[in-house]
């Protein structure tokens, strides 16, 4: 066969480029590394409960056109992100707002909070920061900072706060106003039957191939003999992977999940997630999948999220946007601007981290720039 596009990386922004190009005439052919279609946005149902495989995904945007655009694909529920943190045997709510506040300083007003973050930030007298914890001191405060930054952010990079650059916080959202939802973005929730049936809508029509990696699909062509052929290739894997390290490995942080079903119990925690602040537990959240879509099933499925050092075979999750890194990056854009008919697409092929609307945004860029 001979395809317009060979894209690799069934996610969800292979897949969405796989749709709008297969809409307007063009044949692709993609292919995963991985035995099922929807890359990280993968769920799959467990006691009739709908399991983020890899981690919570709520889709949440600002862009309108990118809302009625997922919006073709499933229906949406109203759920609104509104985290729990536990300290110790203390609990606030997320993000940092008047509720948190009137918890940890038993006061009411916010101008209460406003004069006790102030106070602190005063006291501590940090001119320019000079890494991550400094930063996060000079806009939250002690408090906030001891009790809800600091041990999540170390377990999350593995590295003490004061070895991480300054500009992974760039702003601290500190709301003086009662108010638990998350997002500030108007249009949020989570489609009815999870992820995984949109992105095999996107695909309804394109010839999916998955189980087997980049390097084992040239490998096995190569050998056939008549090989399928195609105009162009779509990357979305590791861009230095593509280029077999030739100018030494990005750093990536990895997660580690550990899933539960609880058949004899319905409500494990009343909240779809809850993050574990504490340095000293290991795991940073434990998600309660039921939550996401208001769920009445008698039992319950619970996941919790261990991050971990990236290392070969291990699943990259978050780039380490720092200036090493980035200028590691640098030199793999150049040689990726080299390649002929290659493109590199989505958080691993264009080494930043994206939400998923914005990754509907750059693949239909994309599209629009290839058309």
């Amino acid at each position: 066969m001979h395809y317009d596009y060979l894209i690799v990386g069934a996610g969800l922004f292979g897949a969405c480029f796989a749709h709008e190009m297969y809409g307007r005439g063009k044949r692709c052919l993609l292919i995963d590394k991985r035995d099922h279609i929807a890359g990280n946005i993968y769920t799959e149902e467990s006691m009739g409960i709908q399991v983020h495989k890899y981690g919570a995904h709520i889709f949440h945007t600002s862009d309108k056109e990118i809302w009625d655009y997922i919006g073709q694909f499933a229906e949406f529920n109203n759920y609104i992100n509104s985290p729990i943190a536990v300290y110790k045997d203390e609990l606030y709510n997320l993000p940092f707002n008047m509720n948190t506040f009137s918890k940890m300083w038993g006061i009411r007003t916010p101008a209460e909070a406003q004069k006790i973050i102030a106070g602190q930030i005063a006291s501590l007298n940090i001119g320019e920061p000079r890494n991550l914890e400094e930063q996060a001191l000079s806009l939250a405060g002690k408090d906030v900072y001891e009790k809800l930054i600091k041990g999540y952010t170390q377990k999350q990079w593995g590295r003490d706060c004061r070895e991480l650059p300054a500009f992974i916080i760039k702003r601290v959202p500190l709301r003086f106003r009662y108010d638990n939802n998350y997002f500030n973005d108007p249009y949020q929730g989570i489609p009815k039957g999870g992820y995984t049936a949109i992105a095999a809508k996107m695909l309804e029509g394109t010839e999916v191939r998955t189980g087997i990696s980049y390097r084992e699909f040239l490998r096995d062509n190569r050998e056939k003999q008549s090989p399928d052929t195609w105009d162009k290739v779509l990357y979305t894997g590791m861009i230095d992977e593509y280029f077999d390290f030739r100018l030494g490995a990005l750093e990536y942080r990895s997660l580690r999940f550990e899933t539960e079903e609880l058949p004899d119990e319905d409500n494990f925690q009343g909240n779809a997630v809850v993050n574990y602040t504490d340095e000293a537990v290991p795991y940073t959240r434990i998600i309660e999948h039921k939550h996401f879509e208001f769920g009445t099933q008698h039992g319950t499925v619970i996941t919790k999220e261990y991050p971990a050092e990236w290392k070969p075979g291990d699943e990259p999750y978050y780039p380490v946007n720092d200036d090493k890194n980035m200028a590691l990056y640098a030199g793999y854009r150049e040689l990726a601007q080299q390649e002929k008919n290659v493109l590199f697409g989505g958080r691993l092929g264009q080494y930043r981290y994206y939400d998923m609307d914005k990754v509907l945004r750059a693949a239909l860029d994309m599209v629009a720039e290839e058309l």
